[in-house]
């Protein structure tokens, strides 16, 4: 395999690329804008996140069964994460699990996304 990447369809296109843009902070790898069709893709670790137009969007949160992925972003600090995702006007609050500590949020497509502790998610690989 040479490469990976996830390929995310949005309603909201302009919100949604700003949202992994500007949030969390994904270098723009590339952009298409041919007459009705834009896309954008964004380095995703060593894989990339495409942002294209054709999704349905969904005010809130999308349930498991409308939109069976999430992404998850792993960081080192994750009270700083909350409090970057809260100055955006975002409800969000750190969650405590037995596996790990993570933040549950949605992109503006209602698409689910998740901040998980670095530390963590370490712990769990190594044990």
């Amino acid at each position: 395999m040479s490469r990976y990447g996830i390929i995310l369809n949005s309603e909201n296109y302009s919100d949604c690329v700003a949202f992994y843009r500007d949030l969390f902070g994904l270098p723009l790898l590339f952009e298409k804008n041919e007459d009705d069709f834009k896309l954008s893709c964004f380095e995703y670790g060593s894989g990339y996140l495409m942002v294209e137009q054709g999704g349905k969007a969904k005010k809130g949160i999308k349930s498991p069964k409308e939109c069976s992925f999430k992404l998850r972003f792993n960081v080192d600090d994750l009270e700083d994460a909350l409090r970057e995702i809260r100055s955006w006007g975002i409800e969000a609050s750190i969650t405590e699990s037995a596996w790990g500590r993570t933040i549950n949020i949605s992109d503006p497509d209602g698409n689910r996304v998740g901040v998980r502790d670095e530390s963590g998610f370490v712990q769990q690989i190594t044990a």
